[in-house]
């Protein structure tokens, strides 16, 4: 089941034989890295930015309980269309999806501010996911484009700092704005740096038609959309009310019966949404595990750590985002120190086996955070947990792009993401109920020792705790499979095709 669309006399991509060329100077490379580092960090950012204005979006609509599926709502699209945006860019060139992305991105970002009601702005949240989906994916696909693998880590150490950075100060910023302005600046605030980046992409970027004639595997992308959203949509059920809901029990079901189909359906499938020849690929299949694991954890630990703050130790919104700066700079630091050494060295395996043992160990110190841990030992956690995702996060999607041919960047480089951000959402939502439940068993009892208001927050610290100590030996896991991880040259050219078996 596929349709095909012509996009005119079939011509090499312009882009990709100007990259080999050597088309791009330093200077042009330059700009267009700013253009793309503003697209990711907008989709960063609004993962995490409107955590700190729920409370004050719930008041305004009187609908407490649908906030989470503010969230919930644009991680779900954003999810769902990362994989298509990496397909349908190999097919049709990098420039024109990355600028629809964003187009659409900002258009669901003014639809956001000015809603009217909490079920319109779980709508327009999830249009700002359908661009957000393509910000993440192509942007890296065309780092994949214009610069050559053996060149590119000290560009994706940029990039990996970037998604950090906004990952982090998302609910600092956002608390600022609840703050000193209104709620709906939260999503007002993406309109100026979107044009920004949608002007340089235009001015910068040369145009990249692909081919004459390609099939877009619509089968393929409506099972793959309905699996993964009906799963995400049993898994926030689940993380909500810490059991199966009547919801989770149809959802979830149909949503594997659909991926088991889309699995079926991509053997067959002329142009598949997610070639399953990669998987042969040892360097991808590592990486694509690596990346579930991580956004799992990772997503835990900027979710639980501020609503610690402010439950237990009682800071301000603003101040439980400034407080996790220590996280910010351990992935910063590692992020680009990690990237300028692998573009000199031409090595990248150690930095995963090093980042990956970083993260289990900073996880585990943080299965025994107390309600008076001192504030400097509370930093040095999030130091270590920052500095290990920092070595190994992009460092991945360098490895992926570096071991599939020019053909697939796009899809795999997507996929990677995609795995990452799945991870997230199921991260979240199962550890979110491992802290409801946990609070719950112990909350009579801390609360008849401490007295109600210590108790609860003895309750959700320990409750934390134990989600902290579940993910342990999931990044344990994620530490013995990196090294498997085969590490080979990086390219020297950009756009040079590889044999996906190597």
């Amino acid at each position: 089941m596929s349709t095909r669309i012509s996009t005119g006399a079939e011509q090499p991509a312009p882009a990709a034989v100007a990259t080999r060329e050597g088309g791009y100077n330093h200077q042009e490379i330059l700009v267009i890295m700013s253009g793309l580092m503003l697209g990711m960090f907008l989709a960063a950012l609004d993962q995490t930015i409107v955590t700190t204005a729920l409370t004050r979006i719930s008041e305004d609509f009187h609908h407490l309980n649908l906030y989470s599926w503010v969230v919930t709502s644009y991680l779900l699209t954003t999810t769902v269309t990362t994989p298509l945006y990496g397909k349908i860019s190999d097919l049709f060139g990098r420039k024109a999806i990355f600028q629809f992305a964003i187009v659409l991105f900002l258009m669901g970002s003014a639809l956001s501010g000015v809603s009217g009601s909490m079920l319109q702005l779980i709508i327009f949240r999830g249009i700002q996911g359908l661009g957000g989906g393509g910000l993440f994916s192509v942007a890296l696909s065309i780092v994949g484009d214009v610069i050559p693998p053996s060149d590119r880590g000290r560009y994706q150490g940029y990039f990996g700092g970037v998604f950090g950075v906004a990952s982090i100060v998302g609910p600092l910023i956002g608390g600022f704005l609840v703050d000193e302005a209104s709620w709906r600046w939260v999503f007002y605030v993406n309109l100026p740096i979107g044009v920004v980046a949608l002007a340089v992409i235009n001015r910068v970027l040369h145009n990249d038609r692909r081919k004459s004639s390609a099939k877009i595997d619509v089968a393929g992308a409506v099972l793959s959309v309905g699996g993964v959203a009906l799963l995400l949509v049993a898994v926030q059920s689940v993380g909500e009310y810490a059991k199966m809901t009547s919801l989770a029990e149809v959802t979830g079901p149909v949503g594997l019966v659909l991926i088991a189909a889309f699995v079926w359906w991509e053997t067959r499938a002329p142009e598949p949404v997610l070639p399953l020849r990669l998987f042969r690929n040892g360097i991808f299949a590592v990486s694509s595990a690596l990346s579930l694991i991580t956004g799992a954890v990772m997503f835990g630990a900027i979710i639980f750590l501020p609503e610690y703050l402010q439950i237990v130790r009682g800071v301000s919104p603003t101040l439980s985002g400034l407080r996790l700066l220590a996280l910010l700079v351990g992935l910063l630091f590692t992020s680009i120190t990690s990237g300028r050494l692998i573009s000199k060295l031409g090595r990248y395996k150690g930095y995963v086996v090093a980042g990956t043992a970083l993260m289990s160990i900073g996880i585990y110190l943080m299965s025994f955070i107390e309600v008076n841990t001192p504030s400097l030992e509370l930093y040095g956690m999030m130091l270590v947990v920052g500095a290990g995702l920092g070595l190994f996060m992009q460092t991945l999607v360098l490895a992926v792009q570096n071991s599939i041919s020019w053909a697939d960047m796009g899809v795999g480089t997507s996929a990677i993401t995609f795995f990452r951000t799945m991870g997230g959402a199921i991260g979240a939502a199962v550890l979110g109920a491992v802290v409801l439940d946990q609070e719950k068993v112990l909350g009579h009892a801390d609360a008849a020792k401490y007295g109600k208001v210590l108790g609860a927050a003895h309750a959700f610290t320990t409750a934390m705790d134990r989600a902290f100590l579940w993910s342990v030996p999931i990044a344990v896991v994620s530490f013995v499979l990196s090294f498997l991880l085969k590490e080979i040259k990086l390219r020297t050219s950009a756009g040079a095709p590889r044999p996906l078996t190597e």
